[in-house]
């Protein structure tokens, strides 16, 4: 196995960062520092990471639906709930898991955890524009012109901002919108609804690339089925 590829399984890091430590003269096999990427790992060898012994781990790939009031990263030093807790992992998570991205605390639904590198390095990596759709409560009626102004453009504090798509949920009540985006900025789509004036309500993602929650409700969650995994593969062109 290349050593790049080595490392990206022991949940190190992706690749490309691997290499990037290969280059930096922070990756030995048996001792020896490496200094080609190409460099291949056999059975039986010992690879460290800044003198830390790294080995392959199974890959895990759990689908979660995020409940509210729920932290997107792996430990909260408030001691707040984090989606670990929700999903059951011991303190000292031995696989390895993490949220790929992040929703905010009190945003709900599609959430992927793993502990694959290479393929969580992809899915956020703004090349390959992985899509979302989010469902979006608004306080107070969005008028027809307004949806046409999220799709032109919104214009935040990081730069213009534009769904891919947007509709009602609701044609009636007009308060319920679907909006897909491609981009994954901090806070985006409630910063872009409140650019027109509105205040969101209550956020929710209903579909991340392929994944969408199903039949799971808030707080539940289930390992990915490997057809499932091969065609998240397939959409950011890893092999």
């Amino acid at each position: 196995m290349r050593i790049n590829k080595y490392i990206s399984h022991s949940g190190v890091c992706s690749r490309r960062d691997a290499d990037r430590l290969v280059e930096q003269g922070r990756v030995k096999i048996d001792g020896r520092t490496v200094t080609q990427h190409g460099t291949r790992v056999t059975e039986g060898q010992t690879v460290t990471v800044d003198g830390e012994e790294v080995y392959p781990l199974e890959f895990e790939y759990v689908l979660l639906n995020k409940p509210k009031d729920t932290i997107s990263t792996t430990d909260d030093p408030r001691g707040r709930q984090t989606v670990l807790d929700v999903v059951g992992v011991p303190d000292d998570n031995p696989s390895g898991l993490f949220p790929v991205g992040r929703l905010d605390r009190n945003t709900t639904g599609v959430l992927l955890l793993t502990n694959d590198g290479d393929l969580a390095h992809r899915l956020t990596h703004p090349r390959y524009e992985i899509p979302k759709i989010y469902y979006v409560r608004a306080q107070k009626r969005v008028k027809p012109h307004e949806l046409d102004h999220l799709q032109r453009g919104v214009e935040l504090s990081d730069g213009e901002a534009a769904a891919d798509r947007v509709a009602y949920l609701d044609p009636q009540g007009k308060t319920d919108i679907a909006l897909e985006v491609h981009e994954g900025r901090n806070r985006q789509i409630r910063r872009m609804m409140e650019t027109l004036g509105h205040d969101v309500v209550q956020l929710e993602r209903a579909k991340y690339a392929t994944l969408t929650t199903g039949a799971l409700q808030r707080g539940e969650w289930r390992r990915l089925e490997s057809g499932e995994v091969r065609t998240l593969y397939d959409r950011v062109d890893l092999t």
